[in-house]
């Protein structure tokens, strides 16, 4: 009966302040009821003791007491909704809150994990006391949240002790709506609600360029370990062909050793089976001229002289003997062998022309590979007038650099070169890599390379990594050098024609190549660089020298691409 009662008037139990089923209820002398709690916080906020619901004012705060009555029907209606809820039958498990678990606030005891907190109440709750939020009527239209510790300190203005409900732009900051009459008088205030749906629709955007940032680099990951696979391929295939190259030449001299070492063992065994024969026969020669010395020293010690007469004729005639001056060892054979054997080696490499041309056509994949390579980080340079020598001709593009006839009036910055006739580019490179082309053709003197930011550009200068200088220069039409200390002569097969600068910041290294014939001229390796490199340009100053160096463009530099 108590329970069918509750049920049809609901509204009755909840507390006309929290809107919640009442806890520890207690009555005001005017006859209405309210959570204890929430009735004493009321009267801790305000001047004057007043009833929340009829405002009637009490000179005295009344003393407040447990309306045990009050408090059984409430509990009766908390149990005929559990029973009645069809949420309860599902109801997971509930269990004590653990360390860093937000706390059910109506728990008494045991404080249960709370499940949800209520922005409106400002209080957690665990499933079982969660449940008139699902039930009643006007509890359903609070804002349910995942739980949070100390919603209510949280989200009340500190000093004004009211909700946190509007958000002021100018401070950026959520304010209560005493702020707004005080601290935030005239400033662009808005309902938190507000602000926050245009939070969430800046967010979707931010979402949307996150994702999109994602996605490239998703997509350039793919394309990375695409490239990494086709390198890794061409490497092994490279790889294969210098193995087998090696392998053949190893094959071939082993092969040319084996027979060498097979023919002299075999001239070796003849050699000595023809000195064994011609021993045993000396030997046999050497026992009958022995026994022949016996019988003559006998006979020449006999008295008998008839016997010396009839004997001495056939003693004294020598038996057929070998001609020692005609035997000798042939100690010539090994050398004709080893002779033979290099013969036979150099007609093996003779034959073999296709070894050398792998070796070739690998060479040249190794240098294409790795110009290829640097090409890929080739930069857009452009030279910077406020760097150029008064007596340097740029083009409009800052291109083309020339050496011109007359001496310009330009501002004397200090930027500028006053002596060398040189200019930089606009742009440095303080990390990673960076690559660019200069034509040179038609030139007899040139210097190009890279420059730190700090270098001297006042009077004479020294082109060497330790004034912060790395230059390839041209002397004289053929004669190159690379800025060391001292100059290093370098001598080149060919006349370059276009010459590729390559800078690796971290590595330390500035490396100079040969375009078109796609080889390497020289390399600074080893360095450290501390400060920014700008690239270095010099046309030069020698008769017959007036054609520009020209800086290639991005188009123009036959990017990287693995095949």
């Amino acid at each position: 009966m108590a329970t069918s009662s509750c049920s049809q008037s609901e509204d009755q139990f909840l507390c006309s302040i929290c809107l919640d089923v009442f806890t520890k209820p207690v009555t005001t002398p005017c006859g209405h009821n309210f959570c204890m709690a929430c009735v004493s916080g009321y009267w801790d906020t305000t001047d004057h003791c007043l009833c929340p619901l009829c405002k009637r004012r009490f000179y005295r705060r009344p003393e407040l007491f447990v309306n045990t009555f009050i408090a059984d029907m409430a509990d009766q209606f908390m149990h005929a909704v559990q029973e009645k809820s069809p949420v309860s039958q599902t109801q997971t498990q509930q269990r004590p809150t653990k360390p860093g678990e937000t706390a059910c606030d109506v728990c008494t005891g045991t404080k249960l994990k709370a499940c949800k907190s209520c922005l409106v109440c400002l209080t957690s709750f665990c499933e079982t006391h969660l449940q008139p939020h699902q039930i009643a009527p006007a509890l359903k239209r609070h804002t349910l949240i995942d739980p949070v510790d100390n919603l209510e300190e949280d989200r009340t203005c500190k000093k004004h002790n009211k909700f946190l409900e509007l958000f002021c732009r100018t401070d950026q900051m959520c304010v209560c709506q005493f702020c707004t009459e005080t601290d935030h008088k005239d400033h662009h205030t808005v309902p938190i609600e507000e602000e926050c749906e245009e939070r969430k629709a800046q967010l979707g955007k931010t979402e949307a360029q996150v994702q999109h940032l994602i996605q490239e680099r998703l997509q350039k990951i793919q394309e990375m370990k695409h490239s990494v696979d086709l390198r890794n391929k061409y490497t092994q295939r490279e790889k294969a062909k210098t193995i087998q190259l090696f392998t053949d030449l190893v094959q071939s001299f082993q092969k040319s050793q084996t027979d060498y070492v097979e023919v002299v063992e075999e001239e070796k065994k003849a050699e000595e089976r023809w000195a064994e024969r011609l021993i045993w026969g000396l030997e046999q020669e050497m026992a009958g001229l022995q026994r022949r010395r016996t019988e003559l020293e006998k006979l020449s010690n006999t008295e008998d002289h008839l016997h010396l007469l009839q004997s001495s004729a056939s003693l004294c005639s020598f038996p057929p003997t070998m001609d020692l001056s005609q035997i000798s060892i042939h100690t010539k054979l090994c050398v004709g062998n080893l002779r033979r054997a290099l013969c036979q080696l150099a007609e093996t490499l003779r034959i073999m022309p296709q070894l050398l041309d792998t070796v070739k056509t690998l060479h040249k994949s190794l240098c294409d590979s790795e110009h290829q390579r640097m090409q890929q980080y080739a930069v857009d340079v452009t030279l910077d007038p406020d760097t150029a020598n008064c007596k340097l001709v740029l083009s409009e593009d800052g291109k083309q650099v020339r050496l011109g006839d007359i001496k310009q009036h330009l501002p004397d910055k200090l930027a500028r070169f006053d002596t060398t006739l040189c200019v930089l580019g606009k742009e440095g490179f303080s990390s990673g890599r960076f690559y660019y082309e200069l034509e040179v053709k038609g030139k007899t003197d040139w210097s190009i390379g890279v420059a730190r930011e700090s270098i001297n550009r006042k009077g004479r200068i020294t082109l060497s990594p330790k004034n912060g200088y790395w230059i390839l220069s041209l002397r004289n039409g053929d004669e190159y050098t690379a800025g060391a200390s001292p100059f290093c002569s370098l001598s080149l097969r060919e006349k370059p024609q276009k010459v590729g600068v390559f800078v690796d910041y971290e590595e330390g290294q500035v490396s100079f190549y040969d375009v078109e014939a796609k080889s390497p001229i020289h390399s600074f390796i080893d360095y450290t660089f501390t400060e920014k490199l700008y690239p270095y340009i010099c046309p030069g100053k020698r008769s017959g020298n007036s054609a520009p160096l020209i800086i290639s463009t991005i188009d123009e530099i036959e990017l990287f691409q693995v095949s």
